[in-house]
């Protein structure tokens, strides 16, 4: 992740495009609404913006060849929910291929569905029911970042595996190496942007006990 340019099938980068749409357009409305009757979110739209941004900016090289990095975006889905921030992804995505040839347009439509709809909904979902569940704020917000991070990097795994299944184990075969590629340095990055969240989440937060904020 990010997957670069031209490395998928043009049908599967196509697909993916296609499945990613509905949620940019429905975020797009989303976040045009909550601006509408929150114009004081704008300051926490932006910072979440620029903390996905950075973040899912950085490089790190892994020790099987491959390079990892946050994703930045839970942040986001906790602070001004997941739908708005499939829109916030999607634009740091598309500044990144434009200016940082990190990623690229032909497979926008896979980078923004893994890192733009799955990791937000994942971290979401995840804060939510630790919440329900009873779990302290601090836990539940790096529970959180933590998962969507890795939710992302499961769904590259799985996009990687459906256009390039293994000659021998097919798309299960492919699914455990491009998994076991990203796992090596993905779990303690997962780990340390869970942390970082928790710091800047309270500092959003005003350390406030919790976010009330809507899908």
């Amino acid at each position: 992740m990010h997957i670069m340019e031209g490395f998928l099938p043009v049908g599967h980068a196509l697909a993916w495009s296609a499945v990613s749409a509905p949620f940019v357009i429905v975020g797009a409305r989303r976040l045009t609404k909550t601006l509408r009757d929150r114009p004081d979110i704008r300051l926490t739209l932006a910072a979440s913006g620029a903390f996905a941004f950075v973040l899912s900016a950085l490089k790190i090289p892994s020790v099987t060849g491959s390079c990892s990095h946050p994703t930045g975006t839970g942040l986001g889905a906790m602070a001004v929910g997941p739908a708005a921030t499939t829109v916030i992804g999607t634009i740091v995505l598309l500044f990144q291929a434009l200016l940082l040839a990190h990623g690229g347009l032909t497979t926008l439509g896979a980078n923004v569905f893994s890192m733009a709809v799955a990791g937000p909904w994942i971290a979401f979902g995840v804060w939510k029911l630790a919440g329900k569940l009873g779990a302290p704020a601090a836990v539940a917000v790096f529970l959180g970042a933590c998962l969507g991070d890795l939710g992302t990097y499961v769904v590259t795994s799985i996009q990687l595996a459906l256009a390039f299944p293994d000659e021998a184990g097919g798309f299960g075969g492919a699914l455990a190496k491009f998994a076991s590629i990203f796992a090596l340095t993905q779990i303690p990055l997962a780990v340390a942007e869970g942390l970082l969240t928790v710091v800047v989440m309270n500092a959003l937060a005003g350390r406030s006990a919790k976010l009330e904020v809507r899908a």
